[in-house]
């Protein structure tokens, strides 16, 4: 039997609500070791540092994440108004995501087996 009515239950759910600005890629086709490469770059920085340093990374999940820092960026300043000068990258972290299976001919009838790996891929932020 749950406790309390609907709208109470949904009321204490939504207090416990993390308010930060925020943004979530979901289904990068990157695998999690390659972000976590450019994301271990940015963790900690201001967001101007760690813009420039996506921009100038020659990694293809640096633009990536460069175009999810500036959503964040954009959801911290027109959701929270918090103003771009204080902000920094508080966690930045990738999860595990689904893997496309292919299959590769190789010799003598055989097939191998190759996993195009997928990660889910967030950003918060938080001022200083």
């Amino acid at each position: 039997m749950a406790k309390g009515h609907r709208s109470q239950i949904k009321r204490e759910r939504n207090a416990q609500k993390d308010t930060r600005p925020s943004a979530k890629l979901s289904y990068a086709r990157v695998s999690v070791q390659k972000a976590c490469f450019v994301l271990d770059a940015i963790r900690g920085k201001d967001v101007q540092t760690a813009l420039g340093i996506l921009t100038y990374s020659p990694r293809y999940a640096s633009s990536l994440i460069k175009k999810l820092l500036e959503s964040a960026i954009a959801n911290a300043e027109n959701n929270n108004g918090m103003s771009r000068e204080n902000l920094y990258v508080e966690e930045c972290y990738a999860n595990k995501g689904p893997i496309m299976k292919r299959i590769k001919p190789r010799a003598q009838g055989r097939a191998y087996r190759i996993e195009k790996r997928m990660s889910h891929i967030t950003v918060v932020l938080n001022e200083r």
